[in-house]
């Protein structure tokens, strides 16, 4: 690859191989319905702080403690789909990150939830990164990842790598490992036959990555958190960088193709940003744009509530402590004029809802 070739992303191979070979052992892929029709724990309605907040749900007793597992990303079924709903069902999906404990030398690395709105019920998938070794094999490593940020887009999930870039999975390649097969619940592997998967029933591998790149002159974008901006025609693809003290805090938007809806290439295979705007705020941990608007959430730590930038970059106007307190990614669902977000810290965990008319847009 050139050194001029500028900030861009490269797609790698699909690892069907992989892929096809887990779900072979483990009785075929089972999609996203069957997610759906397990949804195994339940949230509960919540009161967030935050001056813009209209709805406020939290997870259960054990995933609103946990220090283990730290929520992220957002996004929805606004985002999978124009009729806003996925098997009949409105959505949100949510990324999480794994902490290293003290002494540990390998942790599960990243997952997904599935929330069904209308009855608050969901369920964690691990995502996974399956290979074929030599001797013919399937062996399972974890998706090690920040996951600061997660679109989904018709069957596809793009979820940030930061300076990766971009892990994509297709739901359709889900696959469940049933009693019979489900090996040790504290590790992740195959071992004769059997798949340890960290106690979760439900996988996700990654099909392929988009890996960043940036010219000799440039300074590697860091993919911190993602959005869908489905007001522009075809999609495009929101990114942003998290950054402290004099650290790049750059927007950037990537052009989605109208049938696949994957990132566009160029002749030489280079997803090229359309825009890569340095007029973002530091302290970001998500952005979205609505009708032109840019929509940023800045946390300011544990105990003081969060702020939400808008306008345009450069631009932009401070409202402050209309969040609660570690608010991370944040979606827009258009037939409500809502913005989805949530927060990281535990207990003060919240997946919250904010009307976009309280900003004055």
């Amino acid at each position: 690859m050139p050194d001029d070739a500028g900030i861009h992303l490269t797609r790698t191979d699909e690892n069907a191989a992989g892929i096809d070979a887990l779900a072979a052992l483990l009785g075929g892929r089972v999609g996203l319905d069957a997610v759906l029709s397990d949804l195994n724990r339940r949230g509960r309605r919540g009161l967030a702080p935050g001056r813009a907040v209209a709805r406020a749900l939290t997870w259960d007793r054990e995933d609103r403690r946990t220090t283990r597992w730290w929520p992220q990303g957002i996004s929805t079924s606004a985002d999978a789909s124009e009729s806003e709903d996925v098997a009949g069902r409105r959505l949100l999906v949510v990324s999480w990150y794994a902490q290293r404990a003290p002494g540990e030398h390998d942790h599960p690395g990243s997952r997904l939830t599935f929330l069904d709105l209308a009855s608050r019920r969901y369920r964690h998938v691990l995502l996974v990164v399956p290979e074929v070794a030599d001797d013919g094999t399937v062996r399972l490593g974890p998706l090690r990842v920040h996951a600061g940020g997660l679109v989904w887009c018709g069957a596809w999930l793009h979820v940030a790598a930061t300076s990766r870039g971009l892990m994509t999975c297709h739901l359709d390649d889900l696959v469940r490992v049933p009693d019979r097969l489900a090996g040790d619940p504290t590790r992740l592997g195959v071992d004769g036959g059997r798949v340890s998967s960290y106690g979760y029933r439900y996988l996700l591998p990654v099909r392929f990555a988009y890996r960043a790149h940036a010219g000799a002159a440039d300074e590697g974008l860091r993919y911190s958190f993602l959005s869908l901006d489905r007001g522009a025609s075809p999609p495009e693809l929101v990114v942003g960088e998290y950054a402290r003290h004099d650290q790049t805090r750059r927007l950037a938007r990537f052009a989605l193709e109208r049938d696949s809806l994957l990132l566009a290439q160029d002749e030489e295979g280079r997803s090229r940003p359309l825009v890569l705007d340095d007029g973002g705020v530091l302290q970001t941990q998500g952005a979205v744009v609505a009708d032109g608007t840019y929509y940023l959430t800045v946390s300011r730590g544990r105990s003081t509530p969060g702020s939400v930038h808008v306008g345009r970059p450069g631009a932009l106007r401070r409202h402050r402590w209309a969040a609660p307190m570690g608010p991370e990614d944040i979606a827009y669902w258009p037939s409500t004029d809502l913005l989805w977000s949530l927060t990281e810290h535990p207990r003060r965990r919240w997946v919250f809802s904010m009307r976009r008319s309280w900003f004055g847009s």
